[in-house]
C-alpha cells in the first residue's frame, strides 16, 4: 500500500508512535512561526523553559495583528518579541513586512517540511506542499526547544479537482464549495489532500488560499503536492533550491475522496455567521452593501491584487460603498506600486490599509452599525469584525470588486469580460525587513526589554481526583476562540496581560461570566458540538484557566482547542449520551470521582449533587496527556520532565 503525500513528511518526521489512525504519534518540526496575538505568550513561555536557542531549522516572530499602537501595550510587546528573538535565535519580521503566512509562503517555506505555527491559519503553507499545522503557543513553544509535536494520527481525505476554472470564478469559490460539502466539522480529524488534473491550473498562491481556508473545515491541515507550479513559485521567489518534488503514491488508499469539477463552479459566498453557510452569490443578488474589505492571509497575494487593480481601473466605486485593500506582504505592494496597479486600486476610491490582518481580526476598519460587509478573508463569527450588529460575507476577490463597483451583491460574471492578468517571471525578494538574530556570543549579553503590560505566565492547578464545582456556563454548538476571548482592537493589547484580558472572557456569551466564575473559584464550562472552532489562540484556555474553569465537558471539541485546554490544565470530557447535555443547567453542582481511576478506563463519571442524577462522560487521553493534566499543564509538564 502507498502513501499519501501528508503520510509520506510524517513517516520522514516521526519521533514516536504508529501511524495509525486514531493514535498518538509525534513528529519532528523543522519550522515554527509566531504572530504578535500570540507571539508574547509563547516566548513568555519558551523564556521559562531556560532555554538559550530554539533547535528548529528556522523559527520565525512575525508582527501582522496588533499593529494598530493606540496606547504603549502593542509596541512594548513589538519591542519584547525583537529582544527576546534577537537573543534566543529568532528571525523578526518587522511590523509592515506582512501577514505571517503569506510572507512565510513568499520566503521560507519549504515542500516536505514541518511546521507549525500559533495561528490556526499555518495550513496555508500546504499550498508550497508543507506539513504546516496551527497550534497552541505552548506547542510552539516546546516545538522551538526541541520537543516533539503530539497530535492523533489523522485520516487522509482526498479531493479530486477536474476541469478549469471559468472566468470570474477563483480558488476562493473552490474553498466555499468544499466547506458547502463538508461543513466546519467535516474536517476534524483529517488531513485534505488536493490533487487531480485541475490543479495543474492553479498557481501557488491559489492553491494556498484553498488550503488556508481548510483550517474552517476543522481540518488538521491541507496540502498539494509539490511539482512544477511550486518549482516556479520557487525560482520566482529566488529559492529554486528549495524545491523538492513531492506527489502521493498511485495506490495510496485514502477514507474519503471528494470529486468536483471546475468547470461547474459559480462565483459563490458565505453568509453570516459561519463560513460554511455558503450560497451561490447569484442568488443574494441585489443585497444592498456598505463596506468592501480585500485582503488578509486568505486573499492578499500578488494575484490577487493584481485581478482587483484590472477589474477596478478606470472605474470608480458607488459612493456607498466603503472599500479596504490590504496587500499580504511588502512584496506585494512594492510590486503593485512598481507595475502601476497600485495607482488603479486607488484612483477607485479604494482605502490602502497596512500589509497586517487588519480588519479581519476586528484591528480597525469596522462595518457600520447593522452594515453589510463583504470580505475576502476566512471567518465572518459574530461581532469579529468589531461591530456586534454586522452581516459579514465571505467572497472571492472578484465578487468583492464587484459589490464594491455596483453597491450591492452582484454575480462577477456581470461585469463584462474579465481582464487579461500576467504575473511577472521574478518577484522582487527584498529581506531587509527580516532581522537575523544575534550571535551566540553577543546573545549572551543582550537584555530582553519587556514593559508593564506584560504578565506572568499564570499557573495552573494539577487536576484534582476528585472535584466537585459549579457549572459556571452553559453554551451551544461551534462556540468559537472567538466567542470564548474575543479578537478585536480593544482586547487584543491585552494578549500579554492575561488578569486584565480575563475580564472579556466569555463576553459575547455572557458579560457576566468573569465576575462569576472569579468568585466561584473553581467552576465547569458545558458546551454542545464543536466547542473551540476557529482560531488556534491559546488565550481561550488560558484565561479560563485564570478564572477557575477545572472542566470543560462537551459534545465535541475542535482539535487545537482540546489541545490547547490539556496544556492550560483544564480536562476536556465529552457526554457518552449527547442528549444528557439537555439535563445540566446553569448554577448545578457537579462532582467528578475517582477521576483518574476514570482517565485509565476512557469513562468518567459526573454526577449532579442537586438532583443525584448520574451521566457517563468520555475522554481518551494518552498517558502523556494524562501526565501533562496531572501536573498542572504543559509547561509545568515540561519543566519537570
Amino acid at each position: 500500500m502507498g502513501y499519501t503525500i501528508a503520510q509520506k513528511i510524517i513517516r520522514e518526521h516521526l519521533v514516536s508512535g504508529e501511524m495509525k489512525v486514531g493514535e498518538e504519534i509525534s513528529i519532528k518540526i523543522d519550522q515554527t512561526l509566531t504572530q504578535d496575538a500570540t507571539g508574547t505568550m509563547a516566548y513568555l513561555e519558551f523564556e521559562t523553559m531556560g532555554l538559550d536557542r530554539v533547535k528548529t531549522e528556522k523559527s520565525v516572530a512575525y508582527i501582522d495583528h496588533n499593529t494598530l499602537q493606540s496606547g504603549f501595550e502593542n509596541a512594548d510587546d513589538h519591542r519584547y518579541i525583537q529582544s527576546v528573538a534577537a537573543k534566543h535565535g529568532i528571525y523578526f519580521s518587522r511590523p509592515g513586512n506582512g501577514i505571517c503566512h503569506q510572507v512565510h509562503l513568499e520566503r521560507f517555506g519549504k515542500p516536505g517540511k514541518t511546521l507549525i505555527g500559533s495561528d490556526s491559519h499555518t495550513p496555508t503553507g500546504g499550498g508550497i506542499g508543507m506539513l504546516a499545522m496551527g497550534a497552541g503557543g505552548l506547542d510552539v513553544a516546546v516545538a522551538m526547544g526541541g520537543g516533539a509535536y503530539y497530535i492523533t494520527m489523522p485520516k487522509m481525505y482526498k479531493v479530486n479537482l477536474t476541469g478549469k476554472l471559468r472566468p470570474f470564478v477563483s480558488a476562493k469559490d473552490i474553498s466555499l464549495e468544499i466547506l458547502r460539502i463538508l461543513s466546519v466539522k467535516g474536517g476534524v480529524g483529517a488531513i485534505i489532500e488536493w490533487g487531480g488534473e485541475g490543479i495543474k491550473n492553479l498557481s501557488v498562491p491559489e492553491r494556498a488560499t484553498i488550503t488556508n481556508m481548510g483550517t474552517e473545515l476543522g481540518a488538521t491541515t491541507s496540502i498539494f503536492p509539490s511539482d512544477e507550479v511550486t518549482k516556479a513559485f520557487l525560482e520566482a521567489e529566488g529559492r529554486g533550491e528549495d524545491y523538492i518534488p513531492l506527489q502521493s503514491d498511485a495506490d495510496a488508499v485514502y477514507d474519503r475522496i471528494i470529486d468536483i469539477n471546475l468547470d461547474e463552479l459559480k462565483p459563490l459566498i458565505a453568509c453570516p455567521h459561519s463560513p460554511d453557510n455558503v450560497v451561490t452569490v447569484e442568488s443574494l443578488k441585489g443585497t444592498k452593501v456598505d463596506q468592501v474589505c480585500i485582503g488578509s492571509c486568505t486573499n492578499s497575494s500578488l494575484l490577487d491584487m493584481l485581478k482587483v487593480a484590472a477589474l477596478l481601473k478606470g472605474k470608480t466605486i458607488k459612493p456607498s460603498v466603503s472599500l479596504s485593500i490590504s496587500p499580504g506582504s511588502r512584496q506585494v505592494l512594492t510590486m503593485l506600486a512598481d507595475c502601476g496597479a497600485l495607482s488603479d486600486i486607488l484612483a477607485s476610491g479604494a482605502r490602502l490599509l497596512e500589509c497586517a490582518c487588519g480588519p479581519c481580526i476586528g484591528m480597525g476598519f469596522s462595518p457600520n452599525s447593522a452594515g453589510v460587509s463583504l470580505r475576502t478573508f476566512n471567518r465572518n463569527f459574530e461581532g469579529r469584525s468589531g461591530t456586534a450588529d454586522a452581516g459579514v460575507y465571505l467572497v472571492s476577490p472578484e465578487t468583492a470588486v464587484a459589490a464594491a463597483l455596483t453597491g450591492e451583491i452582484t454575480c462577477p460574471t456581470l461585469l463584462g469580460e474579465m481582464p487579461k492578468v500576467t504575473m511577472p517571471e521574478g518577484f522582487k525578494v527584498d529581506d531587509s525587513a527580516v532581522l537575523a538574530p544575534a550571535s551566540l556570543e553577543i546573545a549572551k549579553d543582550l537584555e530582553v526589554l519587556r514593559g508593564p503590560n506584560i504578565k506572568p505566565f499564570p499557573e495552573a492547578r494539577p487536576q484534582a481526583d476528585n472535584l466537585t464545582a459549579r457549572l459556571v456556563l452553559k453554551v451551544g454548538d461551534n462556540i468559537t476562540t472567538d466567542h470564548i476571548m474575543p479578537a478585536g482592537a480593544k482586547i487584543l493589547p491585552y494578549r500579554s496581560n492575561i488578569p486584565h484580558l480575563s475580564q472579556f472572557c466569555f463576553g459575547v456569551c455572557d458579560k457576566t461570566f468573569p465576575e462569576r466564575a472569579k468568585a466561584l473559584g473553581q467552576s465547569i464550562v458545558v458546551g454542545g458540538s464543536n466547542y473551540g472552532q476557529g482560531s488556534s489562540r491559546e488565550h481561550a484556555a488560558l484565561v479560563p484557566m485564570y478564572l477557575g474553569v477545572r472542566v470543560v465537558i462537551a459534545k465535541s471539541f475542535a482539535r487545537i482547542h482540546a489541545a490547547n485546554l490539556i496544556n492550560a490544565g483544564i480536562m476536556p470530557l465529552t457526554f457518552a449520551n449527547p442528549d444528557d447535555y439537555d439535563k445540566l443547567n446553569e448554577g448545578d453542582s457537579l462532582n467528578l470521582s475517582d477521576v483518574f481511576v476514570g482517565m485509565d478506563k476512557g469513562k468518567i463519571t459526573l454526577k449532579n449533587t442537586d438532583t443525584g442524577e448520574e451521566f457517563i462522560l468520555d475522554c481518551s487521553f494518552t498517558d502523556r496527556q494524562k501526565a501533562i493534566l496531572k501536573a498542572g499543564g504543559l509547561l509545568q509538564y515540561t519543566k519537570e520532565n
